[in-house]
């Protein structure tokens, strides 16, 4: 029975879309050939031989989570091997391996992902395997020897030795990374939540420039790019939607009714004038006509004038002529908005758009409120839960 030992350490980078993570690891494997052994005051003082790989059993070690191809390992062509009888074999390889990537707390996320070493023909009482480096000393020489970390960040490696019957035992490395969430801060959260805020902020252009409706559009759109670009990091295959995704579309829905709500408060406003243009119209025809009514009156009087008076002009009967008319064109007004009185207020449509506007926008910065302490509440709570579950 041989006992073989492991050394590993990778740097890592993570594949959201394929659940793949790509590591450079270094893996050192020892074990002990009873049948190579020699006393080196024997032989000169020799303690150490480096003999080719080829001419030594080497142990049938594999990564069960691996789906790279061969042409990415590098093995040494030579093995040392001690007086004792320890073999020592180093292997370079550029890994993928599955990961099961929880995405919930996206870019707020930590991962945990194994590499798993195990014999293929072995049995179980064959080879036992097993590790000489402690968890806390395996993480600090990964981290010393970590050729570039990306986005991610290297927080622990653990190891656990399992044993299954009929199997074999197998050594398996859990290496936990943390993802540094800055970048997609900046270039996704931070600009959805400032749309957000531009789209809160609109309420207060005014309705008759026309720009509302066109300025809230635009904000739509570049809030749709922002989707197509969430789109390319996330897989479709998701259980639960994640956090940012969440974020993300309701945002969107906000916006989009709040369009819906300024496309309403429009038509009002349009409708509100064209009802007081046609009431304004009925009243400017009422007068007109009986105007004219009057100027048609108005010559047969002015014949009789000059035989009653002696003077060529009469200024007092112009007075009076002139309070007639103005007591007719009162009436002819109050005859036209009566006859109104039955239809809608030129003011009522602008009335109501303008509180449709109030309300919703009151409703509208509640439900932000509410949203952004949920998501920060949730994303908090979450965390908490999964790291009590790792």
């Amino acid at each position: 029975m041989s006992m073989i030992t492991h050394r590993s350490a990778a740097d890592c980078l993570q594949e959201e879309k394929s659940q793949t993570v790509t590591s450079h690891i270094w893996t050192q494997m020892r074990w002990t050939n009873e049948y190579l052994t020699w006393n080196s005051s024997d032989f000169c003082g020799i303690n150490m031989l480096t003999i080719p790989r080829s001419m030594l059993w080497i142990p049938d070690m594999n990564i069960q989570e691996d789906t790279s191809d061969t042409g990415s390992i590098q093995e040494s062509p030579f093995v040392s091997l001690s007086p004792s009888g320890m073999v020592l074999a180093n292997t370079r390889q550029l890994l993928t391996s599955t990961c099961q990537l929880n995405l919930t707390l996206f870019p707020f996320d930590t991962q945990h992902c194994n590499i798993t070493f195990s014999s293929m023909n072995s049995q179980a009482n064959t080879i036992t395997l097993g590790t000489f480096y402690s968890d806390m000393l395996l993480t600090q020489i990964s981290e010393q020897i970590m050729v570039t970390q990306g986005e991610w960040q290297l927080t622990n490696m653990d190891v656990v030795a399992t044993f299954y019957r009929g199997v074999g035992n197998k050594l398996i490395y859990r290496v936990t990374l943390c993802r540094k969430p800055m970048l997609y801060v900046i270039n996704l959260i931070v600009p959805l939540f400032y749309f957000l805020v531009l789209d809160l902020a609109s309420f207060f252009i005014s309705e008759a420039r026309g720009e509302k409706l066109s300025f809230k559009v635009t904000v739509l759109l570049s809030i749709s790019v922002l989707l197509l670009i969430l789109k390319d990091m996330l897989p479709s295959t998701e259980d639960r939607l994640p956090m940012i995704a969440r974020y993300c579309v309701t945002i969107f829905v906000l916006v989009g009714l709040s369009i819906l709500e300024t496309m309403l408060v429009s038509f009002l406003i349009d409708l509100n004038g064209c009802c007081g243009n046609k009431a304004q119209s009925s009243v400017n025809a009422q007068v007109d006509i009986q105007l004219e009514a009057d100027n048609h009156k108005e010559p047969g009087g002015a014949e009789e004038t000059p035989e009653k008076s002696s003077f060529p002009l009469d200024r007092p009967d112009e007075r009076d002529l002139l309070k007639l008319i103005m007591e007719e064109v009162k009436a002819a007004r109050q005859d036209a908005e009566g006859q109104d009185k039955t239809k809608i207020k030129p003011g009522l449509y602008r009335r109501l758009a303008q509180i449709i506007d109030s309300v919703f926008f009151t409703l509208y910065f509640g439900t932000v409120v509410v949203f952004m302490t949920y998501m920060y509440s949730t994303s908090y709570i979450s965390k908490i839960h999964w790291e009590e579950v790792r």
